[in-house]
């Protein structure tokens, strides 16, 4: 199995001779403002998408007829999801062509509701929320791949219990992960105490050749893990919560 890895020059030397890790900081994105009461004005503004669609012609989206609070719910009426809480569109995206066999952790918060499986649904409503006692340093969460799934060139986290102000604000965030591939460190990747979508770009990340794919589906699976470091302790638990890992990159199309 081929991995290609390029960090910039000085990162790969650093790596390869110190084994001090790179240390990677992130680019603050979408502010992810969500919650119970906007999903219920937003399932009240979708009803009215019918007869705002007919308002502005349809195809020809006049929007000058439309009153001030109608071009504001309109613009919930053109948005690909009907979905208030899915993080990706109808439009094609690297999921397209991408995914992955499974998600585990070392530990979940017992009840059900915060199972591993849920930092990778691309959904903002659940979480994975570690079940160690403490703030949960250590624990693991582990993405298995299979050979042929697209390369990775981009990780996007949404940190905290995002759901509501309360349950971000009450449970603990991340404040940095160690990143490994196959169970050897990779980076450290530092991450704000924001509601913000947070992105890690690198060079391509998966099996590289991938000329013969009936070969390159006998390879064996590859895997990702994040290790909690250090956090930014909740104001009323301190269960570590991360909503979403997912990820963007290559070889879709």
């Amino acid at each position: 199995m081929k991995f290609l890895f390029l960090f910039p020059l000085h990162l790969f030397f650093t790596f390869s001779f110190s084994q001090d890790l790179p240390v990677m900081q992130p680019s603050l994105g979408f502010l992810v403002d969500k919650s119970p009461e906007g999903e219920k004005v937003f399932h009240q503004h979708m009803l009215q998408c019918p007869e705002l669609w007919e308002k502005v012609g349809g195809g020809d989206l006049d929007t000058l007829k439309l009153t001030l609070t109608e071009r504001i719910i309109f613009r919930t009426c053109m948005e690909e999801s009907e979905d208030y809480w899915e993080i990706l569109g109808m439009g094609c995206s690297w999921y397209c062509g991408g995914g992955l066999d499974s998600t585990y952790a070392s530990s979940e918060l017992v009840g059900g509701k915060y199972a591993a499986n849920n930092i990778h649904d691309l959904n903002y409503k659940t979480a994975w929320v570690e079940g160690a006692v403490g703030h949960g340093i250590g624990e693991k969460i582990t993405y298995d791949f299979p050979p042929e799934n697209p390369r990775i060139t981009k990780i996007i986290i949404i940190n905290g219990y995002i759901k509501s102000n309360k349950a971000w604000t009450e449970n603990s965030r991340v404040k940095a992960l160690k990143m490994f591939i196959d169970g050897k460190p990779f980076a450290i990747l530092e991450l704000a105490d924001s509601k913000q979508e947070q992105s890690f770009s690198f060079s391509p990340l998966g099996v590289a050749d991938r000329k013969d794919y009936d070969l390159l589906r006998t390879m064996p699976h590859w895997k990702m893990t994040f290790e909690i470091l250090e956090v930014y302790p909740g104001s009323k638990y301190e269960d570590t919560a991360i909503t979403e890992i997912y990820f963007d990159g290559i070889d879709v199309h």
